[in-house]
């Protein structure tokens, strides 16, 4: 691993890891706390900016999805849910997405993360940030699709946009990053790529063909792959396109979705990467020293999660963690090895190299299409989107005559040891607005969570 330094920026907010879609439901939020205690106890956060960062607003998140659609998000509850059958049905994609006590309250989390670390980036005050709570990639302008309900990938390549005339997303989630593609397709300000099973697989959509329209055409880039795909095949049509999609597009900033179903052994997922293969496209995406955007996505073997993007959070701070891992709260799941390991197994892999070699060239006929750095009218930056908003809740915040909410409150007071740093006790204060600095080393989380602990015989 590269041991060059880069200034990384991470964004955790210890409340993310408290909601549940429901006791059945595959999508588990408490991987984002069991993420955050590995971090810790490696003591990554020594060689970072750990920050909590805002929670996104009403008007932030509006500025992709309808006024109706996220009205309707901070509205709707299990109590009320009957009586907005009509609107629940329009919005929500039955047992996938169902309603559930927080949603609002949930996504503004993921959201605010995301649009943290694109402020950041965009003030030059990082090189990388990092929210493992976002990567939401399949959720609409108007509803929600795929476990995903706000869609703060989209959010925060807007913000970046602010700042920069070109954008890459890249997906490496084992499902297609259809959410975001849509939003851009007819855009040449971002390019989508997107590595993902095709087929009779959800959502369905992805083909190699799909390369935008209009203005759009051909910033689209899809990469279909089959069954049992491994480290050695994912490497080459990886790197093959990406270094075609940097070369010709030269974007100013790098949105790379890190979803783990496509690891090998994911409840939902059929590729076979080992946690190092999956974190090789992050240390890749590191190398170009392009302004670097790392969020998370699916994955649903909750531990192989939790190692992985433990693992790619050492990448991006070019570091190798102790291959053991750490005691720490959730230290029972990971048995009987207890290493910081996720193996690839012995799944046939159906893309042999004629197969990708086709999709290379097909992919770099397309690129070629394209003007290289092709060049973007810009007008002056607007003001941040969050300024005003946030300057009304401080008004409030500090009118005595108006009942204020917990989290305003939350703004003014802290507890004594929220902010502090078990080395030296004191706490870090970052001089800028993208989040507010976040060790939590005193809440590292439930040490008995509701799915309880996993092992290799476990579906979990």
């Amino acid at each position: 691993m590269t041991a060059t330094k880069r200034r990384v920026a991470y964004y955790y907010d210890n409340e993310v890891g408290n909601y549940t879609f429901g006791p059945n439901h595959v999508m588990k939020p408490q991987r984002m706390r069991m993420v955050h205690n590995l971090v810790v106890n490696y003591g990554m956060h020594k060689h970072m900016e750990i920050m909590r960062p805002n929670r996104a607003t009403f008007l932030q998140m509006t500025q992709f999805h309808t006024d109706e659609y996220i009205d309707f998000l901070k509205t709707v509850c299990a109590e009320n849910a009957k009586d907005l059958h009509e609107h629940t049905a329009k919005y929500l994609s039955g047992e996938d997405c169902p309603v559930w006590e927080g949603i609002y309250e949930f996504c503004s989390i993921s959201a605010g993360g995301s649009i943290a670390a694109a402020n950041k980036l965009n003030h030059g005050e990082a090189d990388i940030g990092i929210n493992w709570s976002g990567g939401l990639h399949h959720a609409k302008k108007n509803e929600a699709s795929g476990f995903c309900y706000v869609n703060d990938n989209v959010l925060g390549i807007l913000e970046l946009l602010r700042y920069h005339q070109r954008v890459v997303y890249i997906d490496i989630d084992v499902h297609h990053g259809d959410g975001v593609e849509e939003a851009f397709y007819l855009s040449d300000r971002v390019m989508t790529v997107s590595f993902h099973k095709h087929g009779d697989f959800f959502p369905g959509t992805g083909e190699i063909r799909d390369i935008g329209i209009g203005k759009g055409r051909n910033y689209a880039v899809n990469v279909p792959l089959r069954d049992g795909i491994n480290d050695e095949s994912y490497k080459f049509i990886f790197r093959s396109v990406i270094q075609n999609v940097m070369d010709h597009y030269r974007p100013g900033a790098v949105w790379l979705q890190c979803g783990t179903d496509s690891l090998a052994g994911d409840r939902l997922g059929c590729f076979n990467l080992s946690m190092h293969g999956h974190a090789a496209c992050v240390e890749f995406m590191r190398s170009f020293n392009v302004p670097l955007v790392v969020v998370g996505g699916g994955g649903y073997t909750i531990r192989n999660v939790a190692r992985t993007w433990t693992y790619e959070t050492a990448v991006c701070l070019g570091i190798e963690p102790d291959p053991m891992l750490p005691f720490h709260d959730y230290y029972e799941y990971y048995g009987p090895d207890y290493r910081l390991d996720v193996p690839s197994n012995n799944m046939d892999n159906h893309n042999d190299r004629k197969f990708l070699e086709k999709i290379r060239n097909r992919i770099a006929d397309t690129l070629r299409q394209i003007p290289h750095a092709p060049s973007v009218q810009l007008q002056s930056v607007p003001r941040d989107v969050s300024t005003e908003d946030e300057d009304e809740e401080d008004e409030e915040a500090m009118n005595t005559d108006i009942r204020i909410s917990q989290r305003q409150r939350d703004a003014y007071i802290f507890p004594d040891n929220e902010f502090a740093d078990l080395d030296d006790g004191l706490a870090r204060t970052l001089p800028n607005g993208s989040g507010m600095p976040y060790d939590d080393l005193a809440r590292t989380g439930n040490s008995n969570p509701s799915d309880g602990p996993a092992n290799p015989s476990s579906r979990g």
